[in-house]
């Protein structure tokens, strides 16, 4: 595949613009590599295990654990189940299990996922963060062993930054998802539906349409310090390729954080929509195109103003009614 594009930032301000133009993912190399984090991840794996101890706050954290034999691959087993479990513990008892494990051929994984920087660090946001101006992201770090997990999307967007160990990002542009054979979507290793396929030993007999995904793939290889960014609902396989790996992560959305979520949208379409008969499903198909995709002007223009409801702009309030109202229906 081709390798994404490289872009430079020079500050917060070159970093905005950038941003603020993307329509596509692009590395920037040492975008973070003054970060203490990364500088200790460069003197040993231990050490920048050893900061993050030093930083974590006194309470347990989650942890997913899988078993050798998997390559660190975070997945369904042969039931579609999920081939890891999740427990919790203090943070250096965690670690404890990783030093313990290290330089063996054939090591478990050890990998703690999204977990938020300010809820679960004191100072570590402090001494390593990127400017991101106005923005009010939700801060994650992740950390762990060789891992590989699959390509999903994310609806917000996505400033990744490599701090320990070195990183893959493989991705494809929103519209490739029926090329990447999605698995289920209420039965996920992390809440967004994964592609299927193994993308170190593809199947071609059952996932044919990949090869037409990797006409569009790109690759970036992350070193300590380097950053990626990923635009909204772009696909990414993501792997952590060394024996201990640290990434700190900004997800944002450019509309109001009241909004609700796309997929809850998808899941109750699938609910109260999918299953009807194919004549009326047409008639539903046009009215979410005339209410929700197209929304014209056409759609509230004949009614008084103050009189129109959630047909007007949504604000804070009439989002809180919405949501008010959908759970008192479903509920029903």
């Amino acid at each position: 595949m081709p390798r994404m594009e490289e872009r430079e930032a020079g500050d917060a301000a070159a970093l905005d613009a950038l941003i603020c133009s993307a329509d596509r993912p692009f590395v920037i190399r040492g975008l973070v590599a003054e970060w203490p984090l990364v500088q200790a991840g460069k003197r040993s794996a231990k050490e920048a295990r050893d900061y993050l101890v030093d930083h974590a706050r006194k309470r347990p954290f989650t942890v997913s654990l899988g078993p050798p034999g998997h390559d660190g691959r975070l997945f369904y087993d042969s039931d579609m189940e999920m081939n890891f479990q999740t427990a919790r513990g203090d943070l250096a008892a965690i670690f404890k299990g990783i030093d313990d494990n290290e330089g063996r051929a054939n090591p478990p994984t050890i990998y703690l996922t999204s977990v938020d920087v300010h809820d679960f660090f004191d100072g570590l946001h402090e001494a390593n963060h990127v400017d991101l101006g106005n923005r009010q992201p939700i801060t994650s770090i992740w950390i762990g062993t060789r891992t590989v997990v699959a390509a999903h999307n994310d609806f917000p967007d996505n400033l990744a930054c490599c701090a320990v160990g070195r990183r893959r990002f493989t991705v494809f542009p929103p519209d490739q998802f029926p090329n990447l054979y999605l698995g289920p979507i209420d039965n996920t290793p992390a809440g967004r539906a994964v592609s299927m396929v193994d993308f170190h030993d593809p199947d071609w007999d059952a996932h044919p349409r990949f090869a037409e995904a990797v006409k569009h793939g790109l690759v970036a290889d992350l070193e300590p310090g380097d950053a990626v960014f990923v635009p909204s609902l772009w696909w990414h396989h993501v792997e952590g390729r060394d024996g201990f790996n640290a990434m700190i992560n900004y997800w944002w959305r450019e509309t109001p954080r009241w909004l609700g979520q796309p997929q809850d949208a998808l899941n109750h379409a699938i609910l109260a929509v999918r299953d009807l008969p194919e004549d009326e499903k047409a008639i539903w198909r046009q009215l979410f195109d005339y209410y929700v995709f197209e929304n014209g002007p056409e759609v509230a223009a004949h009614i008084p103003e103050g009189k129109r409801g959630i047909l007007d702009p949504l604000t804070a309030e009439t989002a809180g009614r919405i949501r008010a109202f959908l759970m008192r229906t479903i509920n029903q």
